[in-house]
């Protein structure tokens, strides 16, 4: 007997501060959405997986999807969940484990982010906001470089702008480098070093990433020591996508909030074919579970 092709699917796009679902038609139309909140299951699974269970059947509920004590109709329906803090296996198999559906996959966030940006078309993404990846999409294989967390990695992301420039501004009270209008400013406004280093110890990645627009704007008016800065995140990136096989007729989307900031600052190999992203994180993942779906 032939098995039908499920009428509708379901995507998620979770992250630190919210989760947003999407319950779909077979054609990608959206029939029903939904929003909750945080929903990253390597800060808190128990949380996350709350959050996740009530946003979906909010958006089922949106989409017209019945109500039953066993929740039979969900539970047939492919579902996608891209999910930042999905960084292993163990972490997805939890995730998948509490959810209601048959067939479930649990990711992290940069395929969607990648597929959504791009299109589902080829090229490249530089995904820089509070934290950093790239990704490469080529011939239906996907391939990444970074997405490890502001303490081993994010290279030229918010969080990581801002933690450097406060070690920049360290570095420069003990003459080890150069002063600017930035550093002086940032010093000034802490006080004393010693704040510096009570504040540094104590933040987030997005108490760092609030700094990141500051070294952008500064970096745009000449100041040397957000130059370095932002120099330095641009040279990360390029190495990055040479890492993932960047050529001469490849594209790239900087995507994020703070991803266009770099297109000034690229070397010319890599800002000559920049495109603008052609969809968000939860389209992406809206497209990953009609793949899944077929």
């Amino acid at each position: 007997m032939r098995t039908l092709a499920p009428t509708k699917v379901i995507a998620v796009d979770g992250g630190g501060s919210r989760c947003r679902v999407a319950v779909c038609a077979a054609d990608g139309t959206v029939l029903g959405r939904a929003e909750g909140a945080a929903a990253n299951p390597a800060t808190d699974l128990g949380t996350a997986v709350r959050h996740l269970r009530a946003a979906i059947a909010e958006a089922a509920r949106a989409a017209g999807i019945p109500e039953n004590a066993n929740g039979t109709e969900i539970a047939a329906l492919p579902a996608w969940l891209a999910l930042a803090g999905v960084v292993n296996e163990r972490i997805a198999g939890a995730v998948a484990e509490a959810m209601p559906f048959r067939q479930c996959r649990v990711s992290d966030d940069r395929p969607s982010n990648m597929v959504g940006a791009l299109g589902g078309a080829d090229g490249f993404v530089a995904a820089i906001g509070t934290g950093s990846f790239l990704g490469r999409q080529a011939a239906g294989r996907r391939g990444f470089v970074g997405g490890w967390g502001l303490q081993l990695g994010d290279q030229a992301s918010g969080a990581w702008l801002g933690r450097e420039l406060l070690a920049r501004v360290l570095l420069a009270v003990d003459g080890l480098a150069p002063r600017s209008d930035l550093i002086n400013e940032v010093l000034t406004e802490f006080g004393d070093p010693g704040e510096i280093a009570l504040f540094a110890n104590r933040a987030s990645p997005a108490d760092h990433a609030r700094l990141a627009p500051r070294v952008v704007a500064a970096a745009r008016g000449g100041d040397r020591g957000a130059l370095a800065l932002m120099r330095a995140g641009s040279a990360y990136l390029a190495r990055a996508l040479r890492r993932l096989g960047f050529g001469p007729n490849d594209v790239l989307c900087l995507t994020g909030g703070l991803g266009p900031a770099y297109a000034e600052f690229l070397p010319p190999a890599f800002a000559r074919n920049l495109i603008a992203p052609r969809g968000s994180a939860l389209d992406g993942a809206i497209r990953l579970a009609l793949e899944l779906a077929r």
